[in-house]
């Protein structure tokens, strides 16, 4: 992914020390996102360094950021704090919690203010590149390793389902919710006149690489937040999976009531429905590989065949 990334920037002209430095913070995070997943390496992690696993994690993940930012010529205190409190403050907030039970106030807090960071704050200015464009995919790589380090890490939050693994009848389920979904929403989101049916015929030589962008950038740490996290500790908190379930899939609509213009109830109707899809996909398999599978469905579907209105 890397190599074709360079390949690409420097096909358009992009180089020198800042891409250089802007590419290698991102194959560091991409990797950060993705080892954990492989099988037994979070085992190995935390035999090797223990509950210190997690704040080096951080460490290294703002260290990083130091790299993009001095290289890129935007190193500067204020953005730099930021940085920090973002990494060390959910750290912090998981060593106050060390001994308590997943669910605890310090979890859904540490929760909110990471969302609130990608959604709100000005993360992603702080991850730009070029300078002025906003560093979408870094911050969302970058929230997800401090995630990673807090959750899976400092906290050892299990049953959050962080593997790319495969299971028996998976194919049944992600396909099933899949086919629910869009049984429901196709013709509700033309009701309510959100989308209409319109085939992007001349734009499905990007398939590929759309696939890939959704299915790392967007699905896959939103599933680990709402689904692996989130609806994971609501359903500890109030010892029920289905309350759980159902929670976080309003949540997950809610999340979404911002997106092209406030207040959108319809976007957050149809996303609080996928919720359910993907928060049932992540129960039956017990894994966000699978339920990302189904987001990815879910917004190439929309991508490619439909106009949000």
């Amino acid at each position: 992914m890397c190599l074709g990334v360079a390949l690409y920037a420097s096909w358009h002209g992009y180089g020198g020390r800042g891409f250089a430095a802007t590419l290698t913070v991102f194959a560091f995070l991409l990797a950060v996102a993705l080892l954990p997943s492989a099988r037994g390496v979070s085992e190995w992690l935390g035999a090797l360094f223990g509950s210190g696993t997690g704040y080096l994690l951080g460490a290294a993940a703002y260290l990083a950021y130091l790299l993009y930012a001095l290289e890129n010529g935007v190193l500067a205190f204020r953005p730099a704090g930021i940085a920090a409190a973002l990494v060390f403050l959910p750290l912090l907030l998981a060593a106050s919690a060390e001994g308590a039970a997943p669910g605890a106030w310090q979890d859904f807090l540490t929760l909110a203010g990471l969302w609130a960071a990608v959604k709100f704050l000005p993360l992603r200015e702080l991850l730009a590149f070029p300078s002025g464009q906003p560093g979408h995919v870094l911050a969302v790589l970058f929230t997800l390793s401090i995630a990673l380090a807090a959750f899976l890490f400092a906290r050892r939050v299990d049953g959050t389902g962080y593997a790319l693994d495969w299971g028996r009848g998976w194919g049944v389920y992600i396909f099933g919710s899949f086919a629910v979904f869009l049984l429901i929403a196709a013709p509700l989101g033309q009701a309510i006149h959100f989308i209409r049916f319109e085939p992007q015929l001349q734009a499905w030589k990007t398939i590929p690489l759309t696939v890939l962008g959704i299915f790392f950038f967007t699905a896959w740490p939103e599933e680990f937040f709402f689904r692996g996290l989130l609806q994971n500790l609501l359903g500890r908190a109030s010892k029920s999976e289905f309350a759980g379930w159902w929670t976080a899939s309003l949540l997950f609509g809610l999340a979404h009531i911002a997106n092209n213009g406030f207040p959108n109830w319809r976007y957050a109707l149809l996303a609080a429905i996928a919720g359910l899809c993907y928060g049932w996909t992540w129960r039956k398999s017990g894994s966000i590989f699978a339920s990302a599978i189904v987001h990815t469905l879910v917004n190439v579907t929309w991508h490619f065949f439909f106009r949000t209105l």
